[in-house]
């Protein structure tokens, strides 16, 4: 299969040959001829390779004959490499068009020995692919001079029935596609229901369960099951459909006549059709075959099930019905029902273990698991078994079901898709992939090839990938920080690694399984001297083109220089290579022989402080990165050099103290992350960004404090002509107070295109942010952070498409917006009106004590005035004339004291944080009428609220009704007595915690001691912290089913727990003086974890704990004074650790923090004999 490789090889180098570039420096260099007959030679082959890869599976000659001509392709693409960097380098010195570069060229001695050598090296290879060519003729291979992508899916058509016991998992996805067929609430009469997966995923079993569900038997005049999969022809679907309905087949019926006949039989009707396997990409045989089915009454449905994402893209009306794996139960349920007779599985204890190891693997995927369960039917013994899973692909994935079903989408992709798809096979599996880098390797590969010059090849290659995600080889996860990454399902990539074959290896542990056919390889593990020696002596090392670190463990990688020169010397033809990661300190002169490199990641290697002159060498190089090289102190004053480097990634960089001069000259730049302002006259200043107009993504310029006009180019940034850019970062770093005069002019200077999506400033030192801000209309996230002095904000509500707004120690900053409120702010009766900040999700404003609201004094003494004037009975209206964020799902205020009224967010959901700010803003808000609202009250769907240091709040008031609330913590707010009001609305509520509230007690306004606490039914953690007022829990508490853990502390006057028979975890510190009457446990029947600390005056144990009927775990801390222990301590203290099982190690405790006290008092755990519990006693010092 690795012939599509090839053919995308052979590809390339037809285009390069083609090219401008070669046909004229080869008529120059006298090559022009050889070239022209190396590239006529090379479309003869490509034209048989179809044919070819067909035949080699039972002919050795082909099979011989393909690996003959893939070595000689690829040393023909080194030899043209090398061919045009001697070219570039020459125009380089030149400077000049090529014409003047020959001249110049020609004029030197050792020119013409040169062009001897080289016209020696082409001849040589034009003759060795010439024999090539020549053999071809002996095996009678076809032509096939236009690549094309139909292929015959050898897949047996599908029916509607199955029989529902044989269907597992599926229960929700039945419901959930079933709720979309009965919904009549859609625009359409037709409605079209996608259902995507990829291959194997069960999306054709779900269609038929859906089919037979017994709540459409009625639902439905007509239904209808049509297999669509290998062509999609207008008149064979009419056909199929039409015979669905009859129970026959129409024959030798002309097409108009077939038109009709469909419409007749569906229009006016309601009905259900399933397309079951659409591969169709193109939209307009799409809407020729939907115009003759929207004939059907309100709401009728089709079903389509596909792989492809651009599928359901053309044909649905409603969101794609994403389909995914079975659990890892299900997929057992699954596997037990095919792969064990009945009653077996009790019988066949290790079977099972083996089983589940190998339903793991399957990940979900039912074709997978139930081909694999029917090859093990048979199976009887675990070393059958074992031999199985250990060998999954090569005995099942490629000898069963699974393998044809999956390959059926590679063969359905265009050639160059399925060389950038095996590509991905170097990438270990749950691997996060990052689309800007496998884009990057693509390119260095040269697999990516665009025929329009003004196309960049990087939107090519995100078009390739989004067409990959879009056929579902890629699937889309969110790493530990946020950002979205690509994974493949391990199956897919399974695939992947067949695809590839041998030319692709991910290497083991030991470097033991590479052989001389590997070009791309990538190393999941460690490195060390000893694997580079292994991979040199392995292979011939010459062939290898890409080298991938794509370990983890970064504590174990460590590449010092003689290991590196090693691996660069042996590795001249890479056109890729990454070293990201392993503790480089030096990075070897000789990385200037790697004259064909693209690609290099020397990320995250923090000990590098220079690089070698010799880097600048690298003529092709299209990528550096250099991210987190946090000892780097500058880049190579030559980097200019670098005349193919689009991408320099130096974000984390910094020690750099400078640019180097030169880098405007680097005008095909389209990523440089980080530019450092300099003090010097005689390093790259900020003009040198003037003609960098082609830059992407993130650009930080930082120590703007630096730029003085009298040692800059005095030439003003031009930002403006950056269109591509998307996010902007400004940054100062004052050491004292300045002029603000020269950062206000400097930010006006610094005018970005509208189209920026992120902008950030830090530590500006002016008084006014530049009105220029407003004019982003495309903004999506605004940033102004540690901007002390600044006193004025441009208007922010023009930003129509901003997201998320965050200011950040602001100390001067009174009022948001300087402009009247009702200047901003429509009138209700304007009906068409835009909604205030209509896109904002996210809002944090943190340290601007002066903050005082969200309008100028203008707008507030509106507001006021209102107030003023209007009697006490409406006052508590007035809040309505504020506008309200319609999408604000995240608030957090902290540390802004005097900010008394800002809009109100009634809507959010995901979190409420307030600390040290006024309680009115919340109130004004929780006063809404619910008739200005999508929900039914405010804050009914917020998931989590955080209420510290309101000075002014006194309790959560009844009329709170926050129905969703699964987080409440309110902390050191000296006034709030309760919440009893607002308890029976807290009905999802899980995690609540209370501390430091000194006048806070939960019985107040409560009957019953308490009863009204049982309403909290999805309670699961409850703290109470600093809580003097405290004497007794509410006895509501004994009512919840799912409380399991409990912790109190510093509540001197708590008497005596609940009845609390769910409780697994208790944990009480700094309860005296009754801690004695607490610890009479034996009501808690299901505690297992009880935690004691900081009581100096325990002494003894009371009798409660003497025999606990659950408790597991025992810890003690801070308690100097305890010296006695229950009888059954001091008879098993000697017991031997055979008959006492310790749960709990002293050290693990220690690296808690707990805090140290003069002695550790007693660490014990229960163990379990065959009598009767016995304590383990571990005692020590702290």
């Amino acid at each position: 299969m690795a012939e599509a490789i090839l053919f995308g090889l052979a590809q390339k180098m037809i285009e390069n040959l083609g090219s401008q570039t070669f046909q004229e420096i080869g008529s120059l260099w006298g090559v022009k001829g050889e070239l022209e007959k190396i590239k006529n030679t090379v479309s003869s082959i490509q034209a048989v390779l179809l044919d070819a890869a067909e035949k080699q599976s039972h002919d050795h000659q082909v099979k011989d004959w393909l690996q003959k001509l893939n070595d000689a392709v690829y040393e023909a693409d080194d030899l043209l490499s090398e061919f045009s960097t001697e070219a570039m380098r020459r125009r380089a010195v030149s400077g000049d068009k090529v014409t003047k570069e020959v001249r110049t060229f020609f004029s030197k001695s050792n020119q013409l020995a040169f062009r001897g050598k080289m016209s020696s090296k082409i001849k040589a290879m034009r003759q060795k692919l010439n024999a090539i060519a020549e053999d071809r003729k002996n095996f009678r291979l076809e032509e096939y001079h236009v690549e094309t992508n139909v292929v015959s899916r050898k897949r047996e058509p599908t029916h509607s029935f199955v029989r529902e016991e044989k269907v597992i998992g599926r229960e929700i996805d039945r419901k959930a596609i079933i709720e979309l067929l009965l919904d009549s609430n859609v625009k359409e009469n037709v409605s079209v229901i996608p259902i995507v997966g990829i291959g194997g995923l069960g999306k054709t079993t779900l269609a038929q369960y859906v089919y037979n569900d017994e709540k459409l038997k009625n639902c439905f005049e007509l239904k209808m099951w049509v297999f669509i999969s290998d062509v999609f022809e207008l008149k064979i679907i009419i056909e199929k459909i039409i015979a669905s309905v009859k129970g026959k087949a129409p024959k030798n019926q002309e097409m108009d006549h077939l038109q009709m006949e469909l419409r007749k039989k569906i229009d006016k009707k309601k009905y259900l059709l399933v397309l079951d396997d659409v591969w169709n990409e193109d939209r307009g045989k799409w809407l020729n075959l939907r115009d003759l089915l929207m004939g059907g009454s309100r709401g009728s449905k089709i079903i389509i099930t596909t792989r492809s994402k651009l599928v359901a893209k053309i044909t649905h009306t409603v969101s794609p019905y994403i389909l995914k794996g079975l659990s890892e139960e299900q997929s057992w349920s699954l596997f037990e029902q095919v792969a064990f007779s009945k009653g077996q599985v009790a019988n066949k204890p290790t079977l099972v273990t083996i089983g589940r190891e190998i339903v793991k693997i399957c990940q979900g995927v039912p074709l997978a698991i139930t081909s694999i369960g029917h090859v093990l039917y048979c199976e009887e013994t675990a070393s059958e078994w074992l031999l199985v899973k250990d060998n999954l692909l090569a005995n099942v994935i490629e000898g069963n079901e699974i393998f044809p079903i999956l390959k059926l989408s590679y063969d359905n992709l265009p050639s160059h898709l399925k060389n950038c798809f095996a590509f991905c096979s170097l990438f270990p599996k749950d691997y996060e992939i990052d689309k800007d880098t496998v884009i990057q390797l693509w390119i260095a590969q040269g697999f990516i090839q665009s025929s329009n010059k003004n196309q960049q090849l990087e939107d090519v290659g995100d078009k390739y990938f989004k067409d990959l995600l879009s056929r579902s080889f890629f699937e889309e996860v969110i790493d530990s920080y946020g950002l979205i990454k690509y994974k493949m399902h391990d199956l897919i990539h399974d695939l992947a690694e067949s695809i590839a074959g041998e030319e692709y290896r991910l290497i083991d542990f030991h470097g033991k399984n590479i052989t001389e056919k590997n070009r791309h390889v990538s190393c999941p593990f460690f490195i060390d001297l000893s694997f580079i020696e292994t991979l040199k002596s392995s292979v011939k090392s010459n062939k290898i083109r890409t080298f991938l670190q794509t370990c983890e463990m970064y504590r174990f990688n460590v590449l010092d220089e003689l290991m590196l020169n090693a691996l660069i010397l042996s590795f001249r033809r890479l056109r890729a290579l990454d070293l990201h990661k392993l503790k480089i300190t030096r990075v070897p002169n000789s990385i200037g022989k790697l004259i064909h490199l693209k690609y290099l990641d020397l990320s995250f290697n923090k000990n590098i402080e220079i690089l070698p002159e010799s880097i600048t060498t690298l003529l092709n190089l299209q990528t550096l990165k250099l991210c987190s090289c946090e000892g780097l102190k500058e880049l190579p004053k030559d980097i200019r050099e670098l005349v193919s480097l689009k991408h320099l990634y130096n974000d984390g960089c910094d020690n750099l103290s400078h640019m180097p001069r030169g880098l405007g000259q680097m005008t095909s730049l389209q990523t440089l992350q980080l530019f450092i302002v300099s003090t010097s006259s005689h390093t790259g200043g900020l003009g040198e960004l003037n003609e960098l107009n082609n830059l992407r993504g993130t650009l930080e310029i930082s120590h703007l404090e630096r730029f003085k006009e009298v040692n800059s180019e005095s030439i003003v940034v031009n930002l403006r002509e950056m269109q591509h850019l998307e996010k902007l970062k400004l940054k100062w770093y004052h050491q004292d107070q300045v002029d603000n005069n020269e950062d206000e002019k400097l930010l006006e200077d610094l005018w970005p295109h509208q189209n920026l999506k992120y902008l950030e400033v830090h530590q500006y030192n002016g008084v006014k942010i530049s009105n220029w801000v407003s004019s982003l209309i495309y903004l999506v996230d605004l940033r102004i952070e540690n901007c002390k002095r600044c006193q004025y904000l441009p208007s922010l509500y023009h930003l129509l498409f901003l997201k998320s707004l965050r200011l950040n120690t602001m100390n001067d900053l009174e009022y948001i917006s300087d402009n009247n409120m009702s200047k901003e702010v429509p009138a209700s009766s304007t009906t068409l009106s835009t909604p205030f900040f209509p896109s904002l999700k996210s809002l944090t404003i943190k340290a601007c004590p002066n903050l005082k609201g969200w309008w100028g004094r203008t707008g507030r003494d509106l507001v006021a005035t209102t107030s003023a004037s209007t009697p006490n009975h409406q006052q508590d209206q007035s809040h309505n004339s504020l506008p309200l964020f319609p999408l604000l799902s995240y608030l957090w205020i902290f540390n802004c004291p005097k900010m008394t009224s800002m809009p109100l967010f009634p809507n959010l959901e995901e979190s409420l944080y307030l600390n040290n700010v006024s309680f009115k803003p919340l109130q004004e808000t929780m006063s809404v009428s619910s008739s200005s609202l999508s929900s039914s009250s405010p804050l009914s769907k917020l998931n989590k609220m955080t209420l510290v240091s309101i000075e002014d709040i006194e309790s959560l008031p009844a009329e709170w009704a926050l129905y969703s609330l699964k987080v409440l913590r309110i902390w050191d707010c000296p006034r709030i007595t309760s919440i009893s009001g607002a308890v029976r609305y807290l009905t999802s509520l899980c995690d609540l915690s209370i501390t430091d509230c000194e006048e806070f007690d939960p019985l107040r306004d409560m009957h019953d001691d308490g009863m009204e606490w049982r309403c909290l039914n999805c309670l699961c953690y409850l703290r109470f912290s600093g809580i003097p007022k405290l004497k007794s829990l509410p006895v509501g508490l004994q009512c919840i089913s799912t409380l399991g853990r409990l912790s109190i502390a510093n509540c001197p006057n708590l008497m005596t727990l609940p009845e609390l028979t769910s409780l697994e975890y208790l944990e009480i510190e700094r309860c005296e003086p009754n801690l004695t009457s607490l610890l009479e446990i034996s009501c808690l029947t299901s505690l297992q974890w009880l935690d004691i600390g900081n009581f100096p005056n325990l002494i003894t144990f009371p009798e409660s704990i003497r025999n606990p009927i659950s408790l597991q775990t025992l810890s003690i801390y801070d308690c100097p004074n305890l010296t006695t222990l229950p009888d059954d301590a001091a008879n098993s203290s000697t017991s031997s650790s055979a008959t006492a099982t310790p749960l709990f190690h002293l050290n693990k405790w220690e690296a808690q923090n707990k805090r140290r006290c003069q002695y550790l008092g007693m660490f014990r755990t229960l163990g379990t004999s065959a009598t009767s519990p016995r304590l383990r006693v571990i005692s020590g010092t702290c």
